[in-house]
């Protein structure tokens, strides 16, 4: 089950997790574009069905939650890629900015993660996968409460694989660079700003939602399970530099 799995960073991870043979569950907000996904998962080879469902809130999460489960069996792998960047300078940040931007990036995942974490842990197996930023670690421009989601959500990550990992769910979280999907079209629609984040990595370029496709389909599967609790940097060097 991938939330937000209808674009960016979550379709791509979608996309991977279908052709290394799993049956893809894609979660988001706006029916026409889950169907479109879904088409064209199904299109390329894979098993995907759809759930439209709103994680912005605690009870929508719990009602993806029910709908999921209504199925009658958890989800082995669990992707919370959903998320909202509202990053106005600090002084300018609301309370309802701040609360709808944990709400999504922080409240989901830790919902989601007690409705489905036990039942994986009883199952013996499961995967937990959280996307997860560059601002988990390092502040920039107007981090905000993004900034602040994000490193909560590594701790998370963190409480989640203590809680689980002994009865086999590992649970770690993926950092990208700056990726090319609609949560950043601000960064890449200045051409200017979008080099300058391409030359703060080792390779030179900014990402692709494609780049991930290797570490999402590794720690979904039985190769990843002596990792557990990690936040890994997929960012062509960026964290390190």
């Amino acid at each position: 089950m991938i939330t937000g799995g209808s674009s960016g960073i979550g379709r791509g991870i979608a996309a991977a997790l279908c052709r290394a043979g799993a049956e893809v569950v894609v979660v988001a907000r706006r029916p026409g574009l889950l169907e479109e996904t879904v088409k064209a998962l199904r299109a390329d080879g894979g098993d995907a069905d759809w759930i439209a469902g709103d994680v912005g809130s605690r009870a929508g999460a719990h009602a993806v939650a029910d709908e999921v489960l209504a199925s009658g069996r958890a989800p082995d792998v669990l992707v919370n890629s959903a998320g909202v960047n509202l990053r106005p300078p600090l002084g300018d940040l609301t309370e309802d900015d701040w609360d709808r931007t944990l709400r999504t990036n922080l409240d989901a995942p830790f919902v989601l993660g007690q409705r489905l974490g036990p039942l994986m842990a009883a199952n013996g197996w499961g995967r937990i996968i959280h996307i997860a930023s560059q601002q988990t670690i390092r502040a920039f421009g107007n981090s905000g409460a993004y900034g602040v989601s994000k490193a909560a959500l590594a701790a998370l990550t963190r409480s989640q694989a203590e809680a689980w990992s002994a009865r086999g769910v590992c649970v770690n979280a993926l950092a990208p660079s700056f990726i090319d999907t609609p949560l950043t079209a601000e960064v890449f629609a200045d051409p200017v700003r979008a080099q300058a984040m391409a030359g703060r990595t080792m390779v030179g370029r900014n990402g692709v939602p494609h780049d991930l496709d290797g570490t999402a389909v590794f720690l979904a599967g039985d190769a990843s399970a002596y990792l557990t609790g990690q936040t890994i940097f997929v960012d062509g060097g960026f964290s390190v530099t």
